[in-house]
C-alpha cells in the first residue's frame, strides 16, 4: 500500500480563510492538498509575522516574461506562467489579442493542450469582435462584428477550454453572440465597446455578466449619458474587471467602483503583456510594437495605453496600502472572485481542507515572500 503524503505545517501566521482571519494560524499541507488534520511528528514552518493568503486567480493576462500568451510557443507561454507564478498567481487563464482568425484558432489550439495538462485554468479572447471607437491597443484593419457563427468558431477552435470572449455587445450580432457564450457556458464580457448605458442593460439582459477592464476602452461616465459604466456598476448580474495598477485608473475611479459594485462583484486583474517582470523596451503586441518605458506599456504608434506590466502581487499591496482596502475584501478580488468566474472554485480560489494547496506568504507589509503551489514551494520563504 502506498504510504501517505507527506505532511507539513505552516503556523504562526495571520491566515485569511473564507470567514475571515485567523491570528497565530495553521495552515496544513498534505501533499498536493490542503489538509484538516497533520500528524503530531508533521514538519512544522514557523511564519510569525507574516499573513497568508489564497494563490492568487489572474483570468485577464497576455504574457509575461518576456513571452506572449497569444503569439509564443508552448515554451514561451509556459515561462510566462511561471514569471507570473513567481508573484503570487497560482491560476492563470491565458489572454489573446485580436488577429486573424485561423491564427487565433491555431493558438487556441496550443493553449488548449496547456490547459489539458493543468498549466493554465482556460482562454480568454480579448478581440476581434470589438469596437473600432475602443480599439485601445487591438489592430483596426482585422476587428469585425461579432458575428456569431465566427464567435462559435473560436470557442470550437479551444475544445472545450474557452472561459471567456470580450466584446462590443453593441455590434451587429453582439446580442446574438452573448446568448450564444451563455449557452455554452462561456462568459460574454462587455468591453472594448462604445455601448449606450441601454444597449449594456439590453446585453446583460442576455446574458453578458462581466466588464472587460472597467473605465478603460468605453465610454466615460457622463451625468446625461451614463453609458455602459453605470450599468455596469449598478447591476448584480456583474461582475467588473480592475487594473490596480496607479496607472490605468485613479484611485478615486478604483474606490467608485470598488465600494459601488462591493468586494463580491470586483475581479482585480493584470491585462499583463510581456514585459511583465520583464523590464523596460520594445515589444510586440499582437501585430502592434509597443513600448515599455518606466513601467508603463504604451503603442508606439499613437500612444494608446497597451495593456499592463502588472503583476498580482503589486496590485494586492497596493490594494491594502494605497487604496487602504480590508485584506479579506482584497483576497475575495484577487482569488476567490476570479476562481469562481473561471469555474474552478472547487480547487481553488480559498484556503479550506480538500482544495489545492495554493497560497502565498507575505510579510507585515504585504511584500510577497513566499509562493505555494499544489504543495511545492514555488518561492519559499
Amino acid at each position: 500500500m502506498a504510504g501517505r503524503a507527506a505532511s507539513k505545517v505552516l503556523s504562526g501566521a495571520r491566515v485569511v480563510l473564507p470567514t475571515g482571519t485567523v491570528d497565530n494560524g495553521r495552515v496544513i499541507v498534505e501533499g498536493s492538498r490542503i489538509a484538516g488534520a497533520a500528524p503530531a511528528d508533521a514538519p512544522s514552518l514557523d511564519l510569525s509575522g507574516h499573513w497568508i493568503v489564497p494563490g492568487f486567480v489572474d483570468m485577464h493576462v497576455h504574457g509575461g516574461g518576456g513571452a506572449s500568451f497569444t503569439s509564443g510557443t508552448a515554451e514561451d507561454v509556459l515561462r510566462g506562467v511561471q514569471t507570473h507564478r513567481e508573484h503570487g498567481t497560482t491560476t492563470i487563464a491565458a489572454s489573446t489579442v485580436t488577429g486573424e482568425m485561423d491564427v487565433l484558432a491555431r493558438q487556441a489550439a496550443l493553449l488548449s493542450e496547456l490547459v489539458q495538462q493543468g498549466d493554465l485554468a482556460g482562454i480568454h479572447f480579448e478581440g476581434p469582435f470589438i469596437s473600432p471607437c475602443r480599439k485601445g491597443a487591438h489592430s483596426e484593419d482585422l476587428l469585425r462584428d461579432p458575428d456569431p457563427a465566427e464567435v462559435r468558431k473560436l470557442i470550437d477552435a479551444a475544445h472545450g477550454t474557452a472561459k471567456m470572449v470580450t466584446l462590443a455587445t453593441e455590434l451587429p450580432g453582439g446580442i446574438d453572440s452573448v446568448r450564444l457564450l451563455a449557452e455554452h457556458g462561456v462568459i460574454a464580457a462587455i468591453g472594448h465597446t462604445d455601448a449606450t448605458y441601454e444597449q449594456t442593460v439590453e446585453a446583460i439582459d442576455a446574458g453578458a455578466s462581466v466588464a472587460t477592464h472597467l473605465y478603460n476602452a468605453m465610454p466615460a461616465l457622463g451625468h446625461r449619458t451614463p453609458g455602459p459604466i453605470a450599468a455596469l456598476l449598478e447591476d448584480e448580474r456583474i461582475t467588473v474587471e480592475l487594473i490596480n495598477d496607479g496607472t490605468h485608473l485613479h484611485p478615486a475611479a478604483l474606490e467608485l467602483a470598488y465600494h459601488r459594485a462591493g468586494a463580491d462583484r470586483v475581479a482585480f486583474i493584470t491585462d499583463a503583456m510581456d514585459a511583465a517582470g520583464f523590464g523596460d523596451g520594445m515589444y510586440d503586441l499582437g501585430p502592434l510594437a509597443v513600448e515599455v518605458k518606466g513601467g508603463v506599456a504604451r503603442l508606439v504608434e499613437g500612444g494608446s495605453i497597451a495593456g499592463s506590466t502588472l503583476t498580482l502581487d503589486t496590485a494586492f499591496k497596493r490594494a491594502v496600502t494605497v487604496d487602504r482596502l480590508p485584506v479579506e475584501d482584497v483576497v475575495r478580488s484577487i482569488s476567490a472572485n476570479p476562481a469562481r468566474l473561471l469555474g474552478v472554485h472547487d480547487k481553488v480560489g480559498s484556503l479550506e481542507p480538500g482544495k489545492d494547496a495554493d497560497l502565498v506568504v507575505l510579510d507585515a507589509g504585504f511584500t510577497l515572500k513566499g509562493v505555494m503551489r499544489k504543495g511545492a514551494w514555488v518561492i519559499e520563504p
